[in-house]
């Protein structure tokens, strides 16, 4: 279905390519999994496959590309519509249409189909993507996760041989990610439907894949199965580091088989459940009867919450539970909050400029949001000026952060990972009392991750400051947080220590847990600790 013979691609003015000499064949009904590092060049290897690369963003390719039998370099991306859905990182930049059931028909209107075959279809994808009770809402005030799933939805309204999925579920709660993905599992076996996929959140994927393809950054890629690319790779989930931890032969890459191989460890260890991380009782942040209401939708329900100086707090929840409204709210950045929020003994609504700077650093959901600068150079160096830090702090942040950034780079062209990077250093380096981020991990990999979580760990305890972090990535919540509240339709559900939430939660529990469990383990880390207290 999809053949690249001798591809290499470089950029206008880079000094790297960026796929050097690839080929590889996908064949029909197969789904193939392209990791790397961020900023390696896995979106651009999906723009090839639908000639948006070199197309649409210039740079000079080498090679054939082809598309059952079509040459990409013979039609233009329009020409390919009817045989390739792709969705891109960002949903919302691909948005033609006002509401749901507006954007599903746009592109089938572009295809000149009938109307009959049209409401036919719209139906069918609002029964499989699970929209039907969001047709008629206006998409910009979906949460990131709904905006995902109908990007998907109107790709597959058109019935395409090939889906393109550029981090599909990166903005989707478990339980939701694995309904999209055992989706398109379906549609691989049933339909034939071939899929390509880009993700970093490889523990949700995995297991689906027939291959991968692996692109280590510097031009060259390695194709195979799970299991052979797993078994060296530096990128990694959770149940391929604790089989190499456990020294296992054989890698799983589904809990179900980990288990099997795990039942003699798990079995020789006495079930102890480790000690609650202790916080202090001072108050950063106080909460009381906090509403928040988009027409008749209420996102908050008179919510009241306290959260102490050095916690490091996961707010989660499925998709359009309120989570981003809460953030927004305690950031002082709502117009349609009422009741009252209390950050550093100062109402959040009225902190500004300077005082604002250094007591909430707020990263949203697009971290391009922040960004306005010209260059990275740029960006970093304003951030110095305005934080009135020393020269060069905010690029030393980003360097520890997202390594090999080119400061001459525009942030409109960097990954979303890098971008999220950039926006996390011009907050850090006022160094604020109060971090917020919405969707940290979105477009990170598993070292730019491990970076973040020892940056905020490390932000929170040796400062003293406060973290809140708004997320899926249940695998960084056991990492990172202290202390964890659940969400649901704009009401508190749960609200604890960490193990003890996400235990209690089959749907929400990271890979480890689940395989580990009764033992009361949430992270490798957790695993290596149990191993060496027995030695």
């Amino acid at each position: 279905m999809i053949k690249f013979s001798n591809v290499s691609l470089i950029y206008p003015n880079s000094t790297t390519t960026v796929i050097e000499d690839l080929n590889l064949e996908i064949a029909e009904g197969e789904l193939v999994l392209v990791i790397g590092p961020t900023g390696s060049g896995k979106s651009s290897l999906l723009r090839l496959i639908n000639g948006l690369v070199p197309h649409h963003t210039g740079g000079i390719l080498a090679g054939s590309i082809e598309v059952d039998g079509i040459s990409t370099a013979q039609v233009k991306p329009g020409g390919l519509a009817h045989l390739i859905g792709i969705v891109g990182q960002n949903p919302i930049n691909g948005f033609v249409a006002d509401t749901v059931e507006e954007e599903l028909v746009f592109g089938m209107e572009a295809l000149n189909l009938s109307n009959e075959t049209m409401r036919k279809r719209v139906e069918e994808v609002l029964d499989l993507m699970s929209l039907a009770a969001l047709r008629t809402r206006s998409i910009a005030t979906l949460s990131g996760g709904e905006q995902q799933r109908v990007a998907i939805a109107s790709a597959l309204v058109a019935h395409p041989k090939v889906l393109v999925l550029d981090e599909p579920t990166s903005a989707l709660d478990p339980i939701a990610a694995e309904e999209v993905l055992s989706i398109l599992h379906r549609l691989v076996h049933d339909l034939s439907l071939t899929v390509v996929i880009a993700e970093h959140k490889l523990e949700r994927v995995i297991q689906f894949a027939d291959r991968i393809v692996h692109i280590n950054g510097a031009g060259s890629a390695v194709v195979g199965t799970p299991e052979q690319i797993l078994m060296n790779s530096p990128i990694a989930p959770p149940i391929v580091e604790l089989a190499r931890t456990l020294g296992l032969k054989e890698i799983g890459v589904s809990v179900r088989e980990m288990r099997r191989m795990t039942q003699e460890f798990r079995d020789s260890h006495a079930v102890t459940k480790p000690d609650a991380p202790t916080s202090s009782t001072t108050a950063c942040v106080s909460v009381k009867g906090l509403t928040i209401s988009y027409g008749a939708k209420i996102a908050v329900n008179s919510l009241s919450v306290t959260i102490y100086e050095n916690e490091i707090v996961a707010i989660m929840g499925r998709n359009g539970a309120g989570k981003s409204s809460l953030l927004r709210a305690i950031a002082g950045v709502s117009d349609t909050a009422s009741g009252e929020v209390i950050v550093n003994g100062t109402n959040s609504q009225k902190l500004h400029s300077k005082q604002r700077r250094e007591s909430v650093g707020y990263i949203p959901q697009e971290p391009s949001d922040l960004l306005y600068g010209q260059s990275v150079s740029e960006e970093c160096k304003q951030a110095d000026e305005d934080n009135q830090v020393e020269a060069g702090t905010t690029f030393s942040l980003l360097t520890q952060l997202v390594p090999g950034i080119s400061g001459n780079t525009h942030p409109r062209d960097l990954s979303e990972g890098q971008r999220l990077g950039l926006a996390l250093s011009v907050v850090l380096s006022a160094n604020p009392r109060l971090l917020i981020l919405d969707e940290p991990t979105r477009g990170l990999d598993y070292q730019a991750k491990r970076v973040l979580t020892k940056m905020l760990v490390d932000f929170a305890r040796v400062f003293n400051r406060s973290v809140i972090i708004a997320t899926h990535d249940v695998e960084l919540v056991a990492e990172l947080a202290t202390r964890t509240i659940f969400i649901a339709d704009g009401d508190i559900v749960a609200d604890g220590p960490t193990i003890d939430v996400l235990l209690s939660s089959p749907a929400f529990a990271p890979q480890v847990s689940k395989i580990m469990s009764p033992q009361p383990w949430l992270t490798v880390a957790d695993v290596v600790r149990a191993i060496e207290t027995t030695i």
